[in-house]
């Protein structure tokens, strides 16, 4: 857009952010330090407060101890789902715009269970044949190589090709989602436009697949949500299809993709673990909940209704709150030896799938797709390391993992 283009308040690009000088007054969840390594920035503030404010984004509350997460993420009165990503602008929230996640009591009960069904342990243990065989077919395609990118060539293509079998979509389509998902979660939150094209794109996306379901019912999870019922007993709105699926897209790859990339970088820079993996595969269960609480993918937020106090720090409504589950999952307080990764670890009532109403209804796969991923992974590639010749590149804004994972192996 040239200098001279007219703008709307919608349409503007802003610009971009000061780097941050002060992490206690004036913390910045995009800042590339932040991107890079945010486990000591959440230390030191912790360390100072369990709650800290921004004037950035409109203003933004952090808090970084797993009470303040908690207490707020279980507070529905005084703190709103209707907005789930602090960004630089407030666009006019849409209603529907993905159920359940943006959805507030009453109206988040019936959205959730409707969802529930198609995520149960026994509905995973039939897609886990398909996701094996998603594996197997990645890694055939770049073993002989003696290394790879293994963000751009298998964690991403995990998830959504798993999503596309059980939506009922071409797998083909995947790069179209992985685009949406970097404009609407990394490009969007200082990019009105990429935001409103990813949207608008996806929206269509779908709304074609409905009408196609309308003139011949398939028998997948599309079809289940334009078949359910609200809670007075009448067909979902086509907006609420779309909002869920759209939900199911995004929250159904990024998240699953982060946790798998940041597991095998992990695994790559430590091999006492990896190789223990190896040999004593029956530690996988609780090395996936170790791997999730240290590098949980998944920030959240929330916006402020009522004034309340939490952890003695006032909070005014208009604010968002940038709810950290990730740096809850690092508080020493509530996890001994909280910096160190024991694939071990017995006791872990990590947050890496939320707290409160609004917990991740696909954790059954999320937990499912990690561990055929790892362990698939680690049956034909054993010894791996990460390419000293490369960079190992994060992804930017409230879903963290890596976008680059230059690996050697062979």
């Amino acid at each position: 857009m040239s200098d001279s283009a007219p703008t709307t308040q919608d349409e503007r690009v802003l610009p971009e952010h000061p780097p941050v000088t002060d992490w206690l007054h004036d913390f910045d969840h995009t800042d590339p330090r932040w991107t890079d390594n945010p486990f000591p920035i959440w230390d030191d503030i912790r360390s100072a407060s369990p709650v800290v404010h921004t004037k950035r984004f409109q203003g933004c509350y952090l808090p970084t101890s797993y009470e303040a997460v908690k207490q707020i993420a279980h507070d529905t009165e005084h703190f709103s789902s209707r907005r789930v990503v602090v960004r630089d602008e407030r666009p006019e929230v849409q209603r529907n715009a993905a159920p359940p996640i943006t959805s507030d009591p009453p109206e988040h009960k019936p959205a959730k269970q409707l969802l529930l069904p198609p995520f149960t342990p026994d509905a995973m243990k039939r897609l886990e044949p398909r996701v094996r065989a998603i594996c197997n077919e990645l890694i055939d395609e770049f073993i002989a190589d003696g290394g790879c990118d293994a963000a751009a060539r298998y964690t991403k293509h995990i998830p959504v090709r798993a999503i596309c079998h059980m939506l009922g979509i071409p797998e083909k389509d995947g790069d179209l989602f992985v685009r949406w998902i970097h404009m609407i979660l990394e490009l969007g939150i200082k990019n009105e436009v990429m935001l409103k094209q990813a949207v608008g794109e996806m929206t269509e996306y779908f709304a074609g697949h409905i009408e196609a379901r309308k003139q011949r019912p398939t028998d997948d999870l599309i079809s289940t949500l334009m078949n359910a019922k609200d809670k007075s007993g009448q067909p979902l709105e086509d907006s609420h299809v779309l909002g869920s699926l759209r939900l199911l897209l995004i929250a159904g790859i990024d998240t699953t993709w982060s946790a798998i990339g940041a597991s095998l970088w992990h695994l790559a820079k430590t091999p006492a673990d990896r190789e223990r993996l190896v040999k004593e595969p029956r530690l996988m269960p609780a090395a996936v909940e170790e791997l999730l609480r240290a590098y949980s993918p998944v920030t959240m937020a929330r916006e402020v209704m009522k004034e309340t106090t939490i952890a003695g720090c006032p909070m005014k409504p208009g604010n968002m709150v940038l709810l950290s589950f990730p740096a809850a999952n690092r508080d020493p307080a509530v996890f001994p030896d909280a910096d160190k990764v024991m694939i071990d670890r017995q006791n872990n009532p990590h947050a890496a799938f939320g707290l409160g109403i609004h917990r991740c209804v696909g954790s059954n796969l999320a937990r499912m797709e990690m561990t055929v991923a790892l362990e698939e992974w680690l049956k034909r590639i054993p010894d791996f390391r990460l390419d000293p010749a490369g960079r190992v590149a994060w992804s930017e804004g409230t879903v963290r993992g890596p976008r680059q994972l230059p690996i050697l192996f062979g």
